[in-house]
């Protein structure tokens, strides 16, 4: 069931969309098992994507990006989730970890490191959540505290995205840890720095080709010069203003997802049959997938309207945590649907359904637990 052409397309991202499918048939679909039993892609990935342009899509060309808007972001990250692929963590690292860049980093920082992160020369992740602090990101514990022209950084990092692979990291941390919000900055730390280690890639249930990993900062040296911005105490302001993109870009995902799930699904049961006649032609088939493909359909009209807002700086707070819970929490019950019509096939790794079912489900916790996003939400009414 083909998609209906989202209101914020043209011919330049059309271009994009075809660019971005041959590079996912070619360097990311053979490769998903590979990726899954090795848990991380394999770093020349993100060359190769550097190379065709498909790094930084939303970063102004001079800092190396590809000078587009969030679309461009929207566009890959959907033929990404039309592979069935969750191991490549290029949404983080082009529409989070260089927005966090271009936002509030110096100059000199944007044009050390964007240009780089465009090219995939360096991988870039940012390390918020602690194992003893998840959504509240007030009360992290890592410390980097200044020594004359350099800040000491001590603390540990766990379920971070790229971690296994990351060259820069954007450390949440605070510079005065007798402050709570007021406290926290955002520290640059280069994975080459003494002191700095990699813990275990984590066996998670699911998105098992994605390097999340701990990290450990053990009496990390780095100059003043690598806080992010000019302003020690603006790193929870800065992660307020970025959350709301990441939490957008969880909700394209989970859109995205639904479609595929349903594409997927409808071609099985028109090919599959049972009792003498395709799945479809039951019933319940027919009217469980006019469920998904309703659900679907309402998902991508709200989230196209959020990308419109978003493009023209009008997506607020409230409007972004509706989409998150509403979107992730939809897209695993219609994993969950889609699955149940494949039968016995839909429990078997070997068919996309049963992985993106078990991949679906930590959606409903990152970017903020959709718990958290009721909260954002019901402050408001």
């Amino acid at each position: 069931m083909a998609a209906n052409r989202s209101s914020w397309m043209n011919d330049d991202l059309d271009a994009l969309r075809d660019l971005a499918r041959a590079f996912m048939a070619k360097e990311l679909v053979p490769n998903i098992d590979k990726y899954r039993e090795q848990h991380h892609v394999d770093r020349d990935l993100w060359n190769k994507a550097g190379e065709v342009g498909l790094l930084c899509l939303s970063i102004p060309e001079e800092y190396g990006g590809g000078g587009g808007t969030f679309a461009h972001e929207a566009v890959l990250m959907e033929e990404q989730a039309r592979a069935v692929d969750t191991s490549w963590g290029v949404s983080l690292h082009n529409g989070i970890v260089a927005h966090y860049l271009l936002a509030y980093g110096t100059e000199e920082q944007k044009k050390q490191w964007l240009p780089k992160m465009a090219s995939g020369e360096v991988v870039g992740a940012i390390a918020m959540t602690e194992p003893g602090t998840g959504s509240d990101l007030q009360a992290v514990k890592a410390k980097a505290i200044r020594d004359g022209d350099e800040y000491v950084i001590n603390g540990s990092k766990t379920f971070i995205t790229n971690g296994a692979q990351a060259d820069l990291i954007i450390l949440v941390a605070k510079t005065d840890p007798t402050q709570g919000a007021s406290g926290v900055s955002l520290v640059l730390v280069e994975a080459d720095r003494p002191g700095f280690r990699r813990g275990r890639v984590l066996d998670k249930i699911g998105q098992k080709g994605q390097d999340t990993s701990e990290l450990f900062f053990e009496d990390v040296r780095v100059p003043v010069s690598n806080l992010l911005g000019t302003q020690e105490g603006q790193g929870f302001v800065q992660l307020m203003q970025q959350l709301p993109q990441e939490r957008l870009i969880v909700s394209m995902g989970a859109v995205a997802g639904m479609e595929v799930a349903l594409d997927h699904t409808l071609r099985y049961t028109k090919e599959r049959e049972a009792f003498g006649r395709p799945v479809f032609g039951f019933q319940n088939t027919k009217f469980k997938l006019a469920e998904v493909a309703t659900e679907a359909r309402i998902a991508r009209v709200f989230i196209d309207d959020c990308v419109e807002k978003h493009i023209r700086g009008e997506l607020d707070i409230p409007t972004v945590a509706m989409a998150k819970w509403w979107t992730t929490e939809r897209a695993m019950h219609i994993a969950d649907t889609c699955l149940q019509l494949f039968g016995g096939y839909g429990y078997m790794n070997e068919y996309p359904i049963a992985r993106m079912w078990v991949d679906n489900r930590v959606q409903l916790i990152y970017a903020g637990t959709n718990e958290i996003m009721k909260e954002i939400i019901a402050r408001t009414l």
